[in-house]
């Protein structure tokens, strides 16, 4: 499955927001009760979908139902300007009952079409997104941006993984040796 740039950058803000709400200071796991909260404040949270998509897209996790995963394959190679919107999306993805409501809510806003779509493509990285990087399109020649580089191995760590000290630690591991290759000291 071929990702875009835009994707692979916008999959890692996804899945830092939700380990962000994952589990409190405490280590214990407070997901549901986190996701609930926002989704009570959607109506402020949608006034951001267009400056940190990944911070309101988080309000429809575990809110699609994949029918066509070749539809989502091609969604999630797209780049922001080649994006289809959420009404071409047709039968390949389905709502949940518990996301529904929001999900009008978001299609009333401007914009709204086209963030769902990108919040399904998201969704559907979280469950299905193990695959290589992309390859780099012809327009986007390297411009020597480390972020190309990462590896990222520990971007699909799910949530489930986190809560498991071995692989805590591996993923730990794994973003000191990415910040040390970009340059900073690593951590003592």
């Amino acid at each position: 499955m071929k990702i875009s740039r835009y994707f692979r950058d916008l999959r890692n803000a996804y899945e830092a927001e939700l380990d962000d709400l994952a589990s409190d200071s405490e280590g214990k796991d407070v997901l549901r009760r986190r996701l609930a909260d926002k989704r009570k404040e959607f109506s402020f949270l949608v006034q951001m979908v267009e400056v940190a998509p990944e911070m309101v897209a988080v309000v429809f996790h575990q809110g699609f139902r994949f029918a066509k995963p070749a539809a989502l394959q091609a969604l999630v190679g797209c780049n922001e300007d080649n994006l289809p919107d959420w009404h071409s999306l047709g039968q390949a993805v389905t709502l949940e009952p518990s996301v529904a409501s929001l999900a009008q809510t978001v299609l009333d806003y401007p914009g709204g079409a086209h963030f769902l779509a990108l919040a399904a493509g998201l969704e559907y990285l979280r469950h299905h997104g193990h695959a290589a990087p992309a390859a780099q399109d012809d327009d986007e020649a390297d411009d020597g941006d480390a972020s190309d580089d990462i590896d990222d191995d520990f971007d699909d760590l799910s949530a489930d993984d986190a809560r498991d000290p071995q692989t805590s630690r591996s993923r730990e591991e794994a973003r000191d040796n990415w910040l040390s290759d970009v340059g900073f000291d690593p951590k003592k």
